[in-house]
């Protein structure tokens, strides 16, 4: 089974537009390309990725399924169509699907002013449009709000799968728990929902986190999940606002240590491949 970092990102500042990222993300402001990641993957054992979309638009898209065009360790994209416009998106839809490594749809539904983007009747119309069409919905669940959602469009759009990325970014920092544990674990009641081990690290203190401070939060995912529906990701490069790509390497392994072999398999490549139809 190949290791596959489930979320990954590249940026280029000189040719693409990304109103979120500005002077003060320091490290990451930046462009970002294959080449800087790919001995990154090679020093840590990791044979494909999943590139995700880091703007809400066409021209992000079109220059994410170019590198996967280029470079074979990119397995799958996760680009952006316009959810809210269901005849747009279907048309977009049927353009990316014809290429072979389009595997899902995002939106940056934190970026939005309004919490309940998700859940209003035309995006939900779009989402369809991904259940009908076999394809997953990354979550971006920053907000309690956000991951109040997921079974709500569980239910609302049946066979939609949905991959919450980051864990919905548990309130490591401040050592919190509720109400996060309890809408994770509402999330997973769900058999359609994924969950991405990624981007924990920025969730912590930036300079002093270890493996232990993310382990109750793994383990709860872990025990409401289950191994087969959770998948590893680096980040990268926002991981580089609280370390580097070796050191989340390096956290993910010693938080997955105690799990039987096909258990850490699943989370380190098996899980992922399924999801994203990555052969």
């Amino acid at each position: 089974m190949p290791v596959i970092d489930a979320h990954q990102h590249f940026w280029n500042l000189s040719t693409g537009s990304y109103p979120w990222l500005t002077p003060d993300a320091g490290p990451i402001y930046r462009t970002f390309e294959p080449e800087e990641l790919i001995p990154q993957l090679a020093e840590a054992g990791v044979d494909r990725t999943v590139l995700v979309q880091a703007m809400d638009s066409y021209a992000d898209t079109d220059a994410m399924l170019a590198q996967a065009d280029e470079h074979d360790f990119i397995a799958a994209v996760v680009g952006w169509v316009p959810l809210n416009r269901p005849d747009e998106a279907a048309r977009a839809l049927e353009r990316y699907g014809r290429h072979p490594r389009f595997a899902g749809v995002r939106h940056l539904i934190h970026d939005d002013p309004d919490p309940d983007w998700v859940v209003q009747d035309s995006v939900v119309e779009g989402l369809g449009l991904l259940a009908e069409a076999g394809l997953p919905f990354d979550v971006v669940a920053v907000l309690p709000r956000h991951l109040e959602h997921v079974p709500v469009l569980a239910e609302r759009v049946p066979g939609l799968r949905m991959v919450i990325d980051h864990l919905a970014k548990p309130p490591i920092r401040k050592k919190g728990w509720e109400p996060w544990a309890s809408l994770l674990a509402a999330a997973a009641e769900c058999p359609g929902v994924y969950a991405k081990v990624s981007g924990l690290n920025t969730a912590a203190h930036a300079t002093t986190w270890t493996a232990d401070d993310l382990r109750p939060y793994v383990d709860h995912a872990i025990e409401v999940f289950g191994p087969d529906r959770l998948m590893f990701g680096s980040d990268w490069p926002v991981a580089l606002l609280a370390g580097d790509y070796a050191k989340v390497w390096r956290a993910t392994g010693a938080l997955l240590e105690g799990l039987p072999a096909d258990a850490r398999a699943a989370v380190l490549g098996g899980t992922a491949a399924r999801v994203y139809g990555i052969s």
